[in-house]
């Protein structure tokens, strides 16, 4: 698997919202998580330190973010989230990727 990671950044006062729709994505959004799985994503986990999140991915392919962002259901899902977070001057929400600098494995990971 290849690991990546991204930056994010919440307006004041969108916590709330925005953990309630990832709260409920399996439940309300299955497209959306049937299309993460298609795209070659295997894991996705968000982390919080104030209004900024650190997203950790693994997946397949080089490709995988990108097919996603390109689906429709993303594009959907995108609409609820783009009001919660900060963007791009081009309206995207502003996501910063990453460099891993180091990663280490041992035998307790099983």
């Amino acid at each position: 698997m290849i690991r990546r990671a991204f930056t994010m950044r919440l307006k004041d006062g969108a916590f709330d919202e925005y953990k309630d729709h990832h709260d409920t994505i399996a439940v309300k959004w299955p497209a959306l998580v049937e299309e993460i799985e298609k795209c070659g994503i295997a894991s996705i986990s968000t982390f919080r330190s104030g209004n900024t999140l650190f997203l950790y991915s693994e997946i397949q392919d080089e490709g995988a973010w990108m097919r996603l962002w390109n689906s429709e259901v993303h594009r959907k899902w995108a609409e609820l989230m783009e009001p919660l977070m900060f963007l791009t001057v081009d309206g995207i929400v502003d996501a910063g990727e990453l460099t891993e600098i180091f990663h280490l494995e041992t035998k307790a990971a099983g």
